[in-house]
């Protein structure tokens, strides 16, 4: 028996909204998630300064296409009881495609990141992404 109410509904539409968001990553359509953003958006990284504003997200985006090839798998979203906050947990597949200031040198490394991001909603947009993961593991990783 599957549950019609509102709050259930506000929890499904929560869920997809962030597995939508994610699709788009995973194709590499960045303009697409910003389909997915309220204007004002907040956008926190694990290492850097907070970022307001669909246009900064852009350019995040921007910086991170050109430096990286990512693909997230085994994605869980998790939804709050209200439906305004969601978490996700996935594993980063990528290559270190150009070399990223104060990082080590990319040669086309290969990485596989545990990683997380927490989600704040409004009015059916994603209005704060938070995301989180252990650098000095990547470092690692890349470093060899």
């Amino acid at each position: 028996m599957s549950d019609t109410s509102p709050e259930s509904q506000a929890r499904a539409a929560t869920a997809a909204l962030i597995r939508d968001y994610y699709a788009a990553f995973n194709r590499g359509e960045t303009d697409v998630m910003l389909d997915f953003l309220t204007d004002d958006v907040i956008h926190d990284v694990n290492q850097g300064e907070r970022r307001q504003g669909k246009e900064k997200f852009r350019a995040f985006n921007a910086r991170m296409t050109h430096n990286y090839k990512e693909e997230l798998k085994d994605i869980v979203v998790l939804v709050s009881k209200d439906a305004t906050r969601a978490a996700a947990e996935f594993n980063v597949h990528g290559t270190y495609k150009n070399t990223e200031e104060g990082l080590p040198d990319a040669v086309g490394q290969k990485y596989v990141l545990p990683a997380g991001t927490f989600f704040a909603v409004r009015d059916g947009k994603i209005a704060r992404v938070t995301t989180y993961y252990n650098l000095t593991d990547w470092i690692a990783q890349v470093a060899g």
